[in-house]
């Protein structure tokens, strides 16, 4: 909603969300043991005091995957992954939960799974049918002229133009620009519909007549000596003021301002991971996965370094200098899948369609991303992490330091083995611009749903890489 009071909404959203997990449980149960007649191991008092656990649990996990944002400026698609991603992160944690406490629970052991697998498929129906009944809902609203905002920018330039594009383009959204005030662009002119229809020095009078809800400031850079002015007859008039700069290509669409004693400060670029409780997350869930992902793999591991011992004579582990977390240098474990050759020959460049130093049991573990297996043990000694922008060599990093505008934030964080990036297909030679996009966007808007959201993605379309020769 764009009204002020999108907070109440979000907390009623969670009660009537928490009705939904609740309903769509007991549906799951009738279906399982009224509609289809199974047999169940235990009584409907155990299944449903489950409740106590699932419903707190999958609203803490909707709340991650960033639910209950302000939905008028969420598009469709993006809200049902998120409600998918949510309940299959939820149901997998919940059998796991159930698993491993079935020594010590007694009814877990007769827990029709298949129930849940029922209100896994109605919990999600019901809520992207929820959620998108309310968009209609609002969307039929503002549609006849209720629950809309009324708009007047002030200032005609680059930041109005393309704030105007996204108004029209998401009628949606309940905006309506009444026009433009401007002293550098005749009245009477019009950008897509939008007329300038007087001077900023007559804000004041504008205000009076016109009675806007809010009031947009986009002046252009030249006249920012003219933003005090505006914001105090702004404010003595009582209408909603926000600020819309004319500097989106220098400041990235997500910084965050910080209160210095009274004095706002505002950073460039907002790196969630700089904050300590975010950071031990993210390192607390590197050393489980990791050490979980070493375990797991250990038998392929094995067999690799086998294969490498008997077919290639040299090291089994290659390592090679990465820049790494705050521009430092690190070794990178991998595989070894080329012929052991001295620093002097070995190429400042990436491999190539049928190059001669790759080994036949190199082209399959560089082909299955089974070489970077090693980097588990980076991940341990806090070299990388499991999500991040990939590492390169630092005769690459003195390179595109100076071809790639912001090249140089990915080094903020921690490099993983694998990233945001790597997982829409930017592996191996393919566009480094496209890449950096990529990992800035990953930078940030890290949370730890989106880390999961991407090892998750890692293990349908992430291992096998169509670039590696």
């Amino acid at each position: 909603m764009i009204k002020d009071n999108q907070r109440h909404f979000n907390r009623l959203h969670v009660i009537i969300d928490a009705f939904i997990i609740a309903v769509s449980y007991m549906l799951a149960w009738t279906v399982q043991f009224q509609v289809l007649n199974r047999v169940s191991g235990f009584v409907f008092r155990h299944y449903m005091s489950m409740l106590v656990f699932l419903v707190p649990g999958y609203l803490i996990l909707y709340a991650v995957f960033g639910l209950y944002t302000t939905k008028s400026v969420r598009r469709k698609r993006v809200e049902v992954e998120k409600i998918i991603q949510a309940n299959t992160i939820g149901i997998v944690l919940f059998m796991t939960a159930m698993f491993l406490a079935r020594d010590n629970v007694e009814f877990t052991t007769n827990f029709s799974r298949l129930m849940l697998v029922w209100f896994y498929l109605i919990n999600i129906a019901l809520e992207c049918l929820f959620r998108n009944f309310i968009r209609l809902a609002l969307q039929h609203i503002r549609e006849k002229g209720f629950n809309q905002k009324h708009m007047i920018l002030v200032g005609y330039s680059r930041a109005a133009e393309e704030y105007i594009d996204r108004i029209k383009a998401n009628p949606e959204w309940g905006y309506d620009i009444m026009g433009i005030l401007d002293d550098n662009v005749q009245s009477g002119m019009k950008y897509r519909g939008v007329e300038v229809f007087g001077r900023t020095e007559e804000i004041a009078e504008v205000l009076e007549a016109a009675k806007p809800d809010e009031i947009a400031i986009t002046l252009g850079l030249s006249e920012y000596s003219k933003l005090e002015h505006i914001v105090a007859v702004c404010e003595k008039s009582g209408v909603h003021t926000k600020f819309i700069p004319d500097y989106n290509n220098i400041i990235p669409t997500r910084p965050y301002t910080e209160d210095l004693m009274g004095l706002p400060v505002i950073n460039i670029r907002h790196v969630p991971l700089t904050n300590t409780f975010n950071a031990f997350m993210k390192r607390s869930m590197d050393l489980v996965g990791s050490v979980f992902a070493i375990i797991l793999f250990s038998p392929v591991m094995l067999v690799t370094a086998i294969a490498i011992k008997l077919t290639s004579p040299g090291p089994l582990i290659y390592t090679q200098e990465r820049v790494g977390l705050h521009n430092k240098t690190f070794r990178m474990y991998k595989f070894r899948s080329m012929d052991v050759q001295s620093p002097k020959k070995e190429r400042g460049a990436w491999t190539v369609p049928d190059d001669p130093r790759v080994t036949k049991v190199g082209k399959i573990i560089r082909r299955t991303s089974i070489d970077e297996l090693p980097q588990l043990f980076n991940i341990l000694k806090g070299d990388m992490s499991l999500v991040g922008p990939r590492p390169e060599r630092p005769f690459f990093v003195e390179k595109f330091r100076e071809e790639i505008p912001r090249y140089m934030i990915k080094h903020q964080v921690r490099p993983g083995m694998t990233g945001w990036a790597q997982i829409n297909g930017y592996r191996g030679n393919t566009s480094i611009r496209k890449r950096i996009e990529y990992d800035l966007y990953y930078i940030e808007n890290w949370t730890l749903g989106f880390d999961i959201k991407i090892l998750f993605l890692t293990i349908f379309k992430g291992f096998i890489n169509k670039n590696a020769y």
